[in-house]
């Protein structure tokens, strides 16, 4: 399999991808990265599910939601929805 370098990536052909799939199915699951190219242009990458999941909790901190939010709004306001 002729694999050439995209960044840090492999990048392969869809030929190649669809001879060599199980083994691009090992490398990625072991943390490598892999694009699949059509005429030379990336257009896919390979991604282990469970790269993709969110973990609850994660931005922690990071949101603020004020003690009034769900308060009316203001008649200026109001009367710019009608």
């Amino acid at each position: 399999m002729s694999l050439s370098q995209y960044g840090h990536m492999k990048m392969v052909n869809v030929h190649e991808a669809k001879t060599h799939l199980s083994r691009l199915i090992d490398e990625v699951a072991q943390g490598g990265d892999v694009v699949i190219a059509r005429a030379g242009h990336p257009v896919v990458r390979l991604v282990p599910v469970a790269s993709s999941r969110r973990i609850l909790g994660q931005d922690r901190g990071r949101v603020v939601i004020a003690d009034d939010f769900d308060a009316p709004l203001p008649e200026h306001m109001l009367a710019d929805f009608e």
